[in-house]
């Protein structure tokens, strides 16, 4: 979302009852980590405010502010800076109970936290300023922010609710699966919303145009608004997990680079290259495809790293780092490696030079012990010197099991711009490049072998998108 915040319904009356009993329940994927970052908040602006949202740390953080006093703190000793997975969180509160422990309980992936560093309970009857409305008294809520326009969740939103007069406990919606041990969503959860236009609500995101849809059963006419910012449309969702370039799997990272975008565009601004980054999925055991767009200065490597090595290196482009194997969009492609200290060029001439705008595909095939990678550019393979890939039939691979040991790899992109700029964009099967759509096959694109991806180009046959769909199929 990055600077994207929803805000309530301007109009309707305060419900109190709402303001003292109420339920937050959402799942979030983050990006970025630092700085304060908002899932839901009340905000009047000034000196009053409440919210629940990650801190800086990494520490989920649950509290009302008022005129210099705090009538309500709660913050976890635990952090939360996965990257690679979804948080069910769940915040339910009863002002209204004699024990002040039960009045704020918060639950992360089904199981309730009692341990915090911080723990100002609110008094009994105590009224938060959620559940109130911008027409009624000037307390509104928000999603993903808050009204001082800072504080934006960097990260994915989804299946989030809003239950008015209800202290409900993460088992309503959620549940464990018996086949995999995972916490993931009720679809159909049986919920008894309240009368308060703020306070009820349910949010899919799935509508491009009213990404604030309320489906809410008697609610369904109080759309929240996109109140900053732009959302953009995601296949990455708790049931099935793409990857993403992994913010913690960094080299060095500096100020002249960073990620964005749902942590798929990576930017380098004069920088001297060989600052890297992974993926927050690996992708053993699997016949998987992705595709990068070189939006800006295509000069990059992109590779696979051993994942032993990249541990006891800080500088794992290194040529004395062993096991390295990367396609170097130079003039022209090539295929190189590095491995204990030399380095050579496996095929020097494997498609020609990569301009802006153009599109790269990668098929890899990690299933037994093979270990195959394939590059297109623009949906023509390259010619290894023996032939032209296909993946399909496995024929003339641009990287081999012959220079790929039995070790375990892990893909990683390098931007190699000098003193330049450098952007490229991935599409892991989200269907978009940066915020734009593929365009191919009327709109729809092009699905993997998992069935729920959208690529440009089509993957190989028998080819899926790097998600937790593909790898478990």
């Amino acid at each position: 979302m990055a600077t994207t915040r929803l805000k309530n319904p301007a109009t309707g009356a305060t419900v109190a009852a709402e303001r003292r009993k109420l339920t937050f329940s959402t799942w979030v994927k983050r990006c970025s980590l630092p700085g304060d970052q908002l899932l839901f908040a009340g905000w009047t602006g000034g000196s009053y405010w409440c919210y629940i949202g990650f801190d800086g740390d990494g520490y989920i953080r649950i509290r009302q502010y008022a005129g210099g006093s705090n009538p309500f703190y709660l913050k976890t000793n635990r952090k939360f800076r996965d990257q690679s997975a979804w948080y069910h969180i769940v915040m339910g509160i009863d002002t209204t109970l004699g024990t002040s422990t039960d009045r704020i309980k918060l639950y992360v992936n089904g199981v309730r936290e009692t341990s915090f560093s911080q723990t100002t309970y609110p008094s009994q009857n105590f009224d938060t300023y959620w559940g109130m409305t911008t027409g009624g008294d000037g307390y509104p809520s928000y999603i993903g922010g808050d009204g001082a326009s800072d504080s934006f969740l960097d990260g994915y939103m989804a299946d989030t609710y809003g239950v008015g007069n209800q202290q409900y406990d993460a088992s309503v919606f959620g549940s464990t699966d018996s086949t995999t041990g995972e916490w993931k969503p009720n679809t159909e959860p049986s919920i008894t919303y309240g009368t308060g236009v703020a306070g009820n609500f349910h949010l899919k995101f799935d509508d491009s145009s009213n990404f604030g849809k309320n489906y809410a059963t008697g609610f369904t006419s109080n759309h929240w608004s996109v109140d900053n910012g732009t959302l953009t449309k995601t296949k990455d969702c708790p049931s099935n997990v793409f990857a993403t370039l992994n913010g913690l799997h960094m080299d060095d990272p500096a100020d002249q680079y960073f990620l964005s975008l749902g942590n798929l565009r990576q930017n380098v601004t004069n920088n001297d290259g060989h600052r890297q980054t992974g993926f927050t999925l690996h992708p053993k055991g699997l016949k998987g495809y992705f595709e990068v767009k070189c939006t800006v200065d295509p000069n990059f490597h992109l590779g696979l790293q051993n994942a032993t090595s990249r541990l006891l290196n800080t500088n794992y482009y290194s040529q004395s780092s062993p096991n390295y194997y990367y396609m170097q969009a130079s003039n022209p492609v090539k295929i190189s490696y590095a491995n204990g200290g030399s380095s050579a060029n496996h095929i020097a001439n494997y498609f020609s030079q990569i301009s802006a705008g153009d599109i790269i595909g990668c098929a890899f095939d990690f299933t037994g012990t093979n270990k195959n990678v394939w590059f297109h550019k623009n949906g023509t393979y390259g010619n290894n010197g023996s032939g032209v890939g296909n993946p399909a039939t496995g024929a003339y691979p641009a990287m081999t099991s012959t220079q790929l040991t039995a070790d375990e790899y892990e893909f990683i992109v390098s931007p190699n711009t000098g003193s330049g700029n450098g952007q490229l964009d991935f599409n892991f099967g989200n269907g978009f490049f940066g915020t734009t759509a593929v365009a191919t096959n009327s709109g729809n694109g092009y699905a993997g072998a998992e069935g729920s991806s959208i690529f440009n180009y089509q993957p190989p046959t028998g080819y899926s998108a790097l998600s937790t769909k593909g790898l478990n199929q």
